[in-house]
């Protein structure tokens, strides 16, 4: 019984963690793209920042699990990893937008919020993805 209740106290620490971990993700869209996130989604319906902000939260969550599933045996060690290794790819996703923003012609964050679809959408949310893969594999 004591294994159940440490599991539990173990899995709401990382639930905790990973729950942080995201709304950071969201935070850190709403800063690279022009205007509140939450209106641009959820008043205006654009599918353009649902996608991106929909592609960090799944790197964010594919970092944040394959950092949990190699933990380390020590709990606290494992934890701080985690929370270390989510934060690296928060940075490097805002990294990597900032590169293709520089790389590309016009604004990114413009066009990841205009009302029509847009193909810088799909890079953009194809970079999130590819960079949460990359330091995913690092970790395992």
């Amino acid at each position: 019984m004591s294994d159940i209740v440490n599991g539990l106290g173990r899995a709401t620490a990382y639930g905790g963690l990973g729950l942080v971990l995201l709304v950071l993700g969201i935070v850190l869209v709403d800063v690279l793209t022009p205007g509140k996130l939450g209106r641009q989604i959820w008043e205006q319906r654009n599918r353009n920042a649902a996608l991106v902000l929909s592609s960090a939260l799944l790197g964010v969550g594919g970092i944040v699990f394959t950092s949990i599933w190699t933990t380390y045996e020590d709990f606290g060690k494992g934890l701080v990893s985690t929370a270390a290794f989510g934060l690296l790819g928060l940075v490097m996703m805002a990294v990597a937008f900032l590169v293709v923003d520089l790389i590309t012609p016009g604004r990114l964050g413009a066009a990841l919020v205009e009302p029509e679809p847009h193909p810088a959408v799909w890079v953009t949310a194809s970079c999130n993805l590819a960079v949460s893969a990359i330091l995913s594999a690092s970790i395992a």
